[in-house]
């Protein structure tokens, strides 16, 4: 299964996040480059930890979290197309530096190679193991990269 705990995995990542350019349109959804590079910093931000952010599971992911975790990352099939995100990660920003937005999301991804944040629960999922964050979080990255051709 690719994780993005795996060094190998996640430098593929990274070089395609790098490859990532102003011609890049979306393939699906209704984000813009801009955001999606601004909602995927603040998403992999919320995962590590960064800003002390508030955990808490929404009361629809106590009914059917495990159960979506469960099928979501149960091979390496990549993440659905229009698959909604949480309101708290919709980004209603339109522009930002598309290089500078890049070397922030890379350096955050260069943050699980020592990942620790016991605290972390999804809001939808709930608790999660290192495992099923590293495979949930390597499928997150993936899924964008793809909407945008990368």
């Amino acid at each position: 299964m690719k994780t993005i705990f795996d060094n190998s995995e996640r430098d593929q990542l990274i070089n395609r996040i790098k490859s990532v350019n102003k011609n890049n349109t979306a393939q699906w959804g209704k984000m813009n480059l801009s955001q999606m590079l601004m909602h995927c910093t603040n998403w992999d931000g919320w995962i590590l930890g960064k800003n002390k952010p508030a955990y808490k599971q929404a009361f629809i992911g106590l009914i059917f979290g495990k159960m979506a975790l469960k099928n979501m990352i149960k091979d390496d099939n990549p993440i659905r197309k229009n698959v909604p995100t949480s309101s708290q990660y919709k980004i209603k920003d339109t522009e930002v530096d598309l290089e500078s937005e890049k070397r922030k999301w890379v350096s955050l991804l260069d943050l699980y190679e020592h990942y620790s944040n016991p605290e972390f629960v999804h809001d939808f999922f709930g608790k999660m193991t290192k495992e099923q964050i590293g495979i949930l979080a390597y499928k997150h990255t993936d899924h964008h990269l793809r909407q945008f051709g990368a």
